[in-house]
């Protein structure tokens, strides 16, 4: 039978093992790591994990994480541009700021629209991002979501929600990403991309 440190070991290799892209082994794996260096990664790592879980929360205004009443950027002044950027999740906002090309706000959906999944409008915060489109004159609605068919018919759907608002409603483009090679490319991008073709 295994005494109480061991139990907590396994308690956190399986709490471990809910995180996304670890297995149970690696889990294992990355716990052993920890307690052979307690003092440079266990200690730290349980303290980070207090202090985050004590001091953040949701971005009220878009849904970003927040340590604060606003998040980073919805308390930056600089970024009223009029400009909303529409994502699917946290993730995708983060990837979006990567780039370091979108100097605008954002609005966090917390998920798409899926009739599989049994997700309806009611569980996004579509309304939310009207309210804030008609109550900050937005100008111009960007609307970064996945090029999938739940994606699109997202995009569609909040379209129509904007659309008495007379607001601006864009979609990213899509098409063959820089340094793509067009024998590697699935049919639907290579279409997309002729649809979305320019002048040069």
């Amino acid at each position: 039978m295994a005494g109480a440190g061991e139990a907590s070991i396994e308690r956190l290799i399986a709490l471990m093992a809910r995180l996304p892209g670890l297995g149970p082994r690696s889990a294992r794996r990355a716990v052993l790591a920890m307690v052979r260096r307690r003092e440079v990664l266990l200690e730290p790592l349980a303290g980070a994990l207090a202090e985050v879980a004590a001091s953040v929360r949701e971005c009220p205004r878009c849904g970003n994480i927040a340590t604060g009443d606003l998040c980073g950027i919805c308390a930056d002044p600089r970024r009223e541009t009029g400009e909303i950027c529409v994502v699917e999740t946290v993730a995708d906002l983060w990837a979006m700021e990567r780039g370091g090309a979108f100097r605008g706000r954002y609005h966090v959906l917390g998920g798409i629209l899926s009739a599989l999944d049994g997700v309806g409008p009611e569980a996004l915060r579509i309304p939310e991002l009207v309210a804030r489109v008609a109550a900050e004159g937005t100008r111009e609605v960007i609307l970064a979501l996945n090029a999938t068919v739940d994606g699109q018919t997202t995009a569609h759907y909040i379209a129509g929600e904007l659309a008495p608002l007379g607001v601006t409603v864009t979609s990213l483009a899509k098409g063959v990403p820089i340094g793509g090679e067009l024998d590697y490319l699935d049919d639907g991008t290579i279409g997309a991309a002729l649809l979305a073709r320019r002048a040069i």
